[in-house]
């Protein structure tokens, strides 16, 4: 019973760090899926695969090594000149998607509550900052927290929106536009998005693999929070094709489907995504704060300060153009990772040494 448990608190924090950066805005998953109207299904139904795969693997890398950071990881997927050079690179885009996050908070307290959001963005990094001086267990709690509410507002979002579209269903490839999306081709953006995904989870899922107390609770904990993932991802899809000309008009097209319903439900939506959106920036910071100093030491707090004061000043650079920079290119970085991962799983079922 506590094992069971076990899993289901790793696959809700799981998931909690997906959600924040995956979709929690809906800007993300209209770029990289539903702006290709109908086609967007087969994509999902590609990510799913590339998901709950990579997902499944890196917990089970963290849990073999036993890892601080995603240092050890990468070193042993790519050896140790390509894997630091992937390492730096990964670490800087996971700033970057942290402060994209960071300017994604400022539109949610703008649009929702009409508070200006230098402002707003100023109460989220104070919340990450104090929450990052936790312990590791604490906030895996915490990251967990929200994941449930999401998922049941999800679903009553989209399917409200799904049986009283605004779009028919006749019209939705007319409505979409494809030159929202990074390269106009289905199948290349949804691994793309798989491998952003993987970049965003990749170093706070192998040391949450490694906090895990047996590897089936690793293992199994990622491929639970990788199918409530997909599942949701297919709700909201489905439900912002049925709006998806207003929602080609906003930064945050899920707020334009809760406030669809009804104002009150646009407002406890607004609220989720921020904390959603906290869940990715705490993930994030504490993965590149822990890659170069010792979680809780002087050193992490003075990076970790330094870091949300340089990406507050970052996030004037607004974040609808922050997302088409950072996203297509660390879904790339994850894409190579992911290639790694497969490469050795293979490799793994090739040989009598057990590799992962």
């Amino acid at each position: 019973m506590n094992s069971q448990k076990s899993v289901m608190k790793f696959a809700l924090a799981y998931t909690g760090i997906v959600v924040g950066a995956g979709f929690s805005t809906g800007q993300e998953v209209l770029q990289f899926f539903t702006s290709f109207g109908l086609w967007s299904y087969a994509g999902i139904a590609l990510t799913a695969i590339c998901v709950i795969f990579i997902g499944r693997q890196t917990a089970k890398l963290g849990y073999r090594y036993d890892v601080p950071s995603h240092e050890v990881p990468l070193n042993k997927l790519f050896g140790k000149t390509a894997g630091t050079i992937i390492d730096y690179l990964f670490t800087v885009f996971m700033y970057g998607i942290a402060i994209v996050m960071i300017a994604g908070s400022g539109s949610a307290f703008k649009e929702s509550f009409n508070i200006e959001p230098w402002i707003g963005i100023i109460i989220l990094i104070i919340l990450v900052f104090f929450t990052l001086l936790m312990d590791f267990d604490k906030i895996l709690t915490v990251l967990g927290v929200v994941t449930p509410f999401l998922v049941i507002a999800v679903f009553i979002i989209s399917v409200v929106n799904i049986l009283n579209p605004q779009v028919a269903i006749e019209q939705i490839d007319q409505v979409a536009d494809i030159s929202r999306t990074p390269t106009g081709l289905w199948w290349f953006d949804s691994i793309t998005y798989a491998g952003v995904v993987l970049g965003v989870t990749f170093s706070f899922l192998s040391i949450m693999g490694a906090d895990a107390d047996k590897q089936f609770i690793a293992r199994r904990g990622a491929v639970y929070g990788g199918i409530i993932f997909i599942v949701m991802l297919l709700l909201l899809n489905t439900g912002m094709l049925a709006v998806l000309d207003e929602a080609n008009e906003v930064a945050l097209p899920t707020l334009v489907m809760a406030n669809a319903i009804h104002p009150v439900l646009g407002k406890l939506f607004s609220i989720i995504i921020i904390l959603l959106i906290y869940n990715t920036v705490v993930s994030m910071l504490y993965a590149v704060t822990a890659r170069f100093t010792t979680p809780y030491s002087r050193n992490y707090k003075l990076l970790l300060a330094a870091m949300l004061i340089i990406g507050y000043l970052l996030t004037f650079i607004g974040f609808v153009d922050l997302v088409n920079f950072f996203y297509p290119i660390f879904g790339y970085v994850g894409v190579i990772i992911g290639i790694g991962l497969l490469v050795r799983w293979i490799m793994n079922k090739n040989t009598d040494k057990k590799l992962l």
